[in-house]
């Protein structure tokens, strides 16, 4: 073995040695509400578009019970569901599911903007006071820069703010965070949250103009972002699973949001591709740590009422909305 790759292993082996600390130490005192977990089961009838039963690591039921077991141990106390599926009646019975268990505090379903059952679904589900608004961007084939040029997406966008809803973004590029951009432009009263910014792919070329847009979304106070996918790197470059990992790039991303706009967002368990559950959170617990008590706050609940204005369920919740 050559002595560079005996460092490295090395630095491997520290880093996951440095990580199981971190995470020795919890639950701190901070509540923690997680902004971005899938739940589906792929023993229902009919089967769940999403994950495929190829994919080992998920293709198996993701259901409240199981991700409590895994997150209450790092305080967690509560979570947002991101639907994870194009049909509209999972959007039930994502609700369903959810009403017994009071961990999740609220849902993030999946509805398309301008179609003819758009505003019957949305009031229906409104209705269920766990629904919080709905996901829109790079999945299921969708295009949000030219739906947004339909006659009338935005009118349907403009029905999430007038109801007091969110629009989730998903699965961020140069191209949907221009489109993002062009949607807070026409309605500024809209929460928009967008995911998965640490891990996104900007090829050198575009690189100028992502961070600008991303400069002028944040002057809108209506826009917040998830740190999520923090175990997974955003170039073609792989490193070890340590608390340190991708933090020049979270850093990049705080320092254009500021901590009040900014969420603790894990994943789960789509998460679990890159590293378990104790790993990803090692990542932003020792990122926010060094922020200070108030920011970490900030960061792991108190954005998370401003973004998605949950309710709370539980006692050792903090209050919501």
């Amino acid at each position: 073995m050559q002595r560079r790759e005996f460092l490295s292993l090395g630095a491997s082996i520290a880093g996951c040695w440095a990580a199981t600390q971190v995470t020795h130490a919890l639950p701190g005192k901070t509540p923690i509400i997680d902004t971005h977990i899938h739940l589906f089961d792929p023993s229902r009838p009919g089967g769940i578009p999403w994950p495929e039963k190829t994919d080992t690591a998920l293709y198996k039921a993701a259901l409240p019970g199981r991700y409590a077991r895994i997150a209450r141990p790092f305080g967690v106390v509560g979570a947002v569901v991101v639907e994870a599926s194009p049909l509209v009646s999972d959007n039930d019975w994502v609700l369903r599911v959810a009403a017994n268990h009071p961990i999740i505090v609220g849902i993030v379903g999946d509805l398309v903007p301008g179609t003819d059952t758009y505003q019957k679904d949305l009031e229906r589900l409104h209705a269920n006071p766990l629904f919080l608004g709905i996901r829109y961007g790079n999945l299921w084939g969708r295009d949000l820069g030219l739906d947004a040029q339909k006659p009338e997406f935005l009118p349907g966008l403009k029905m999430l703010a007038d109801q007091g809803l969110v629009l989730d973004s998903a699965n961020p590029d140069v191209n949907l965070i221009r489109a993002i951009s062009g949607v807070a432009d026409h309605i500024p009263e809209l929460r928009i949250v967008i995911d998965h910014l640490p891990s996104a792919a900007v090829p050198a070329a575009t690189r100028d103009e992502y961070w600008s847009v991303l400069r002028q979304l944040a002057k809108n106070k209506n826009v917040f972002v998830k740190l999520s996918e923090v175990a997974l790197a955003h170039s073609e470059q792989t490193a070890p699973v340590a608390p340190s990992f991708n933090h020049d790039r979270l850093e990049e991303l705080w320092n254009v949001f500021g901590e009040d706009h900014v969420l603790y967002a894990s994943d789960w368990p789509n998460s679990d591709h890159h590293a378990t559950y104790e790993e990803t959170f090692s990542i932003v617990r020792n990122y926010v740590a060094a922020k200070g008590p108030v920011a970490e706050e900030k960061f792991f609940w108190k954005n998370s009422v401003a973004a998605y204005r949950w309710h709370r369920r539980e006692p050792d919740q903090p209050p919501g909305d």
